[in-house]
C-alpha cells in the first residue's frame, strides 16, 4: 500500500525522498484502512521528533486533497543491510560493530524519549555515504512505534488489536509474540543483537 518516490523541492532543488500512502490502496475494511492511515501519520510524528545523525531526517508530513498520507524524508545514498548482505555475504567483525554502535545512538534517542521501535530488522537500517564519509548508519521505519510506558502503550486509537503480533519473527523477542503488553526498550536491544548476529 506503500510507495517511495523520488521527489525534488520545488525551491531549494533539494532532493528527497517522498513516502506515500494511497488510501484507495488499503485492502482492507474502512475501520482497518483509517487505522493504517492514522499509524502512518503516527510513525511521521514520532520520526519528526527525533534528531539523531542516525535516524532518518524528516522534512515534512500531511494529506494530500484526495486523502492519501505522505511524508518528505532526506534522500539516503547507499543500500539496507539486508541488499548489502545479499550482494556481499557476511560482515567483518569490526564493520558490524561500528554499524551497531551507530544504531544504537538512534535507538538510546528514541528510547529516551519514551519510543520503542518494534521492527528493528536489515531492511530497516540503512548504510549510506555522506559527502566524504562512508559507513554511515540510519534507522528507518518507525511505522511500529509506541511508547515505553503502559499510559502509553493503551491505544485508544485501536492501532494495534488484541490479537495482532507486530514485529519480523527473526528479528522480534520472544515477549512480543507471548507477552506484547510487557514488551519495553529491551525488545528493540534484542533485536538489535539479531541483525548483529544475522550480519556475521
Amino acid at each position: 500500500m506503500g510507495e517511495v518516490w523520488l521527489a525534488r523541492h520545488k525551491m531549494l532543488a533539494r532532493p528527497a525522498a517522498l513516502k506515500l500512502i494511497k488510501s484507495d490502496r488499503i485492502r482492507a475494511g474502512p475501520e482497518q484502512a483509517a487505522n493504517a492511515l492514522r499509524r502512518f501519520e503516527r510513525e511521521a510524528r514520532a520520526t519528526a521528533h527525533l534528531r539523531s545523525t542516525h535516524t532518518v531526517e524528516l522534512y515534512d508530513f500531511g494529506r494530500t486533497d484526495a486523502g492519501d498520507c505522505y511524508y518528505v524524508m532526506e534522500l539516503l545514498d547507499g543500500m539496507d543491510l539486508d541488499a548489502l548482505v545479499r550482494r556481499d555475504g557476511p560482515q567483518p567483525a569490526w564493520r558490524v560493530v561500528r554499524m551497531v554502535r551507530q544504531r544504537c545512538l538512534s535507538l538510546a534517542e528514541a528510547h529516551e524519549q519514551g519510543l520503542i521501535h518494534r521492527d528493528i530488522k536489515p531492511a530497516n537500517i540503512f548504510l549510506c555515504r555522506q559527502g566524504a564519509k562512508l559507513d554511515i548508519i540510519k534507522v528507518l521505519d518507525f511505522g511500529l512505534v509506541t511508547g515505553i510506558s503502559r499510559s502509553d502503550r493503551d491505544d485508544p486509537t485501536g492501532l494495534t488489536r488484541e490479537d495482532e503480533i507486530l514485529g519480523t519473527p527473526a528479528f522480534m523477542a520472544p515477549e512480543m509474540a507471548v507477552a506484547p503488553d510487557d514488551v519495553d526498550h529491551r525488545a528493540d536491544l534484542y533485536a538489535v543483537g539479531c541483525v548483529a548476529y544475522w550480519l556475521l
